[in-house]
C-alpha cells in the first residue's frame, strides 16, 4: 500500500462506513500498518491509502490499534499539539483538540470496542477520524499559517503534478 499525498481528492470525500468486518478488511489493516510503520507514522487512515472506508489504526508506543467505524461518544478538555500528517509531508500545524476522547468503533475481529484515550493518543484519534470526514489538517490553520504553507504546498504540487487536485490556499485548501 502507498500513502496518498496531498492534493489527492480523495484526502477530501467522506469516507464510507464497514459493513462487516471480513478477511479482507484485516488485510487492508495490514497493508495499512505496514504503510504506517515504514513512513515512520502514528496513525493512518483509509482516505490515505486510497480506500474511502471508516478505517483508521495508531500506535503510539502502546501496540496498533485498528478501529472500524470510530466515532468519538464524548471529549473532555483542550490540548494544543504541533501535528503532522503522513499525506501533507514537511507541514505541521499546531491543532487545539479534546484533550481526553472516548471512542467508540468495532477492532480487528468485528468486536465493538470502546477506547479512552489522553494526550498524544487522544490527538491521533481525533486527526485519524477527522481523515475519514475529509478534514485535514492545514483546515486547523490559522490565516497566517495558511499564507505560510501556501508557498510549501505549491511547491508540492510542482514537484507532484500527476495529482488529481490543485490547491488555492486562502480560506479552504484542496
Amino acid at each position: 500500500m502507498k500513502i496518498i499525498f496531498y492534493p489527492d481528492r480523495i484526502l477530501r470525500q467522506k469516507a464510507k462506513p464497514v459493513e462487516k468486518v471480513s478477511a479482507e478488511i484485516r488485510q487492508i489493516f495490514k497493508g495499512m500498518a505496514d504503510a504506517m510503520y515504514l513512513a515512520g507514522g502514528v496513525g493512518l487512515a483509509g482516505p490515505q491509502v486510497g480506500i474511502s472506508k471508516q478505517m483508521i489504526i495508531m500506535d503510539v508506543g502502546e501496540g496498533l490499534k485498528c478501529l472500524a467505524n470510530p466515532k468519538v461518544t464524548k471529549r473532555k478538555g483542550t490540548s494544543h499539539l504541533e501535528e503532522g500528517c503522513l499525506s501533507f509531508p514537511g507541514i505541521t500545524v499546531r491543532v487545539k483538540r479534546a484533550a481526553e476522547v472516548i471512542v467508540e468503533a468495532i477492532d480487528e475481529n468485528g468486536k465493538p470496542v470502546r477506547i479512552q484515550e489522553e494526550g498524544l493518543a487522544a490527538h491521533v484519534l481525533q486527526h485519524e477520524i477527522d481523515h475519514l470526514h475529509g478534514k485535514v489538517i492545514i483546515d486547523y490553520a490559522s490565516w497566517a499559517e495558511k499564507l505560510k504553507l501556501r508557498a510549501k504546498l505549491k511547491k508540492w504540487e510542482k514537484e507532484h503534478p500527476s495529482a488529481e487536485a490543485k490547491c488555492n490556499v486562502s480560506v479552504k485548501c484542496i
